[in-house]
């Protein structure tokens, strides 16, 4: 998204004499992710656009000026995307493949490939944008606040062959070694433990309950039920219990990228 439109969205508000807090109460939406959107770094969903329009009486402006996302991620994960815009807090379990925010360019290239059936390439090049438009939250040096829990396996699978491996885990060790996310590895010797089911995301926000994402083959399934988002996340912290200390777990991984280095 060009950041034509959030300062669009800032002279729009200012101009109503509105603070990021009052309109956000009238749109229903964080002060954090207004903010977010007038700096560039996050996109509304239409939904949010179509709440700005109707707090800052643009008529359908702020809706029409959205580029056209359709197709560009999988339909159950639509209103994950979104909430993943807005999260303060986002804590990510990988069973077998490195999730979307962390994604490399030549990794996520890779697992787009892999999908069945197979993408054309002009498809295949638009979700590749979206994947990587996900990415840039991280562009924020502080929020959101992202941990990211990895099988062994994430590490061990040569998606997309050896080069493309070392690259994906040493952006993970840099991110890491930044103190831009906190990476925890979750070996082999534990054996089985509960997370093991399906990957998760646990997302907290600014002034809204938290809610987790769980996803399998072909199906995503949003939680926003209390009961459910408790238990999802016990489960996610008594696996984080099982896993590596985090220095222990940046040995692991530079020690897995000098390996497919080593194969380059």
């Amino acid at each position: 998204m060009s950041n034509t439109y959030g300062e669009w969205l800032k002279a729009q508000r200012e101009a109503a004499e509105l603070t990021q807090e009052e309109l956000a109460r009238r749109a229903i939406m964080t002060r954090s992710h207004i903010s977010h959107i007038e700096a560039g770094r996050r996109t509304p969903s239409p939904e949010d656009a179509r709440r700005l329009d109707r707090a800052l009486n643009t008529g359908n402006v702020l809706s029409s000026f959205l580029p056209n996302r359709e197709g560009e991620v999988a339909d159950h994960f639509e209103s994950a995307r979104h909430l993943e815009q807005q999260a303060e807090m986002i804590r990510e379990y990988a069973i077998s493949f490195v999730r979307g925010i962390l994604q490399t360019e030549a990794y996520a290239r890779a697992v787009l490939r892999a999908g069945f059936p197979p993408l054309g390439e002009k498809e295949r090049d638009r979700q590749l944008v979206a994947r990587l438009e996900r990415g840039k939250i991280l562009n924020d040096p502080v929020t959101p606040v992202v941990w990211a829990l990895l099988d062994e396996a994430v590490l061990r699978r040569p998606i997309g062959g050896a080069e493309v491996m070392a690259e994906q885990i040493r952006h993970l060790v840099r991110l890491t070694e930044d103190g831009r996310i906190r990476t925890h590895v979750l070996p082999f010797g534990v054996g089985m433990y509960p997370l093991l089911l399906s990957m998760q995301t646990l997302m907290w926000f600014e002034d809204q309950p938290p809610c987790a994402y769980t996803e399998g083959l072909a199906f995503g399934w949003l939680h926003d039920s209390p009961s459910v988002v408790e238990h999802l996340q016990n489960v996610y912290d008594l696996a984080l219990g099982e896993a590596l200390p985090s220095q222990e777990s940046l040995a692991l991984m530079k020690a897995i990228a000098e390996g497919y280095e080593d194969h380059v």
